[in-house]
């Protein structure tokens, strides 16, 4: 159900849940295959009406969490809630509430698009023959072509016109722009945008720092299977990144920041008024001076190393 105040969602007792209520809930969850711990004691939660991103490099359990999320493993410990139904003992009543876009592929390629998208809206009870066509004009998809007759890029667009028809409250992306052009990758992020817009929540997974920082409002980084860092993209975007050379190098920043000596210059996290830190560049006078966004970039890789 959608209204003015957000995509609206039932509940377990019948009532229905709103913005307020965090419509994905995960807390302690933790995987393990054997003596391997994929995921170990992760507790996040996503509200309607936001964009979630889930970065971190191959291997540090993005995708086990999302399998975790919707109910297709089973935790080794700890529970994962979407619209307040447990996502493994209730799955299909939590599933009900999602739409997912796996990273890997399987389709009936048989099919034209029009007949998959058809078919899988069916399985819901809904039909988007409308908004289905919008979606395919939109981004130039064939869908009435079989699937074996489509690029993989290709397919993987008509795979999203699957995910971004249904209205659910959540979707869930597993690496949803692999295979796709520079072009398409940005009319999905707009894609993402409009559901966020209309009060929906998106969940994806990525290792494509600048995506999530284009569309996400917050971003949770994993490293090693553990949860090492939330971070709000709107306090991000309003820092700097700052590296400059002085011919004597300071000892603290504006406001008493942080400054880090690096191959004879300094560099520092920025997070208040542009004002004040002319005021102090002013003061004292560098000789070379680099001032950007801060972005995700030097947080990622205080995290995972340049490599990571």
């Amino acid at each position: 159900m959608e209204d003015a105040g957000g995509f609206d969602y039932i509940l377990p007792d019948g009532a229905y849940g709103h913005s307020m209520t965090p419509l994905l809930l995960a807390d302690g969850l933790t995987k393990d295959y054997g003596s391997f711990r994929a995921l170990e004691s992760l507790a996040l939660e996503v509200r309607p009406g936001e964009i979630v991103g889930l970065l971190g490099p191959n291997g540090s359990g993005k995708s086990t969490a999302l399998r975790l999320f919707l109910g297709f493993l089973k935790a080794t410990a700890g529970r994962c809630t979407i619209a307040r139904f447990d996502s493994w003992a209730q799955s299909v009543e939590a599933r009900r509430n999602v739409a997912y876009l796996p990273s890997e592929l399987r389709l009936y390629e048989t099919m034209t698009g029009r007949r998959l998208v058809r078919f899988l809206s069916d399985l819901r009870g809904e039909r988007h023959d409308d908004e289905a066509d919008r979606l395919a004009k939109q981004l130039d998809i064939p869908l009435d072509k079989p699937l074996t007759q489509l690029s993989s890029g290709m397919k993987r667009k008509v795979a999203l016109i699957t995910a971004l028809v249904p209205k659910v409250p959540l979707i869930v992306l597993d690496e949803p722009t692999s295979a796709l052009d520079p072009t398409m990758r940005s009319q999905l992020l707009d894609q993402l945008r409009l559901a966020r817009d209309r009060g929906q929540a998106v969940l994806f997974s990525s290792h494509v720092l600048a995506e999530a920082e284009q569309v996400c409002d917050r971003v949770a980084i994993l490293r090693r299977g553990k949860l090492v860092h939330v971070q709000d993209m709107a306090a991000l975007r309003e820092g700097r990144w700052v590296r400059a050379k002085f011919a004597t190098a300071p000892t603290s920043g504006p406001d008493g920041a942080t400054i880090t000596t690096v191959n004879g210059g300094v560099e520092m996290d920025y997070r208040g008024p542009l004002p004040a830190l002319l005021a102090w560049l002013s003061q004292h006078s560098p000789k070379d001076l680099r001032i950007e966004p801060l972005g995700l970039g030097p947080l990622y890789a205080r995290i995972h190393g340049e490599t990571g």
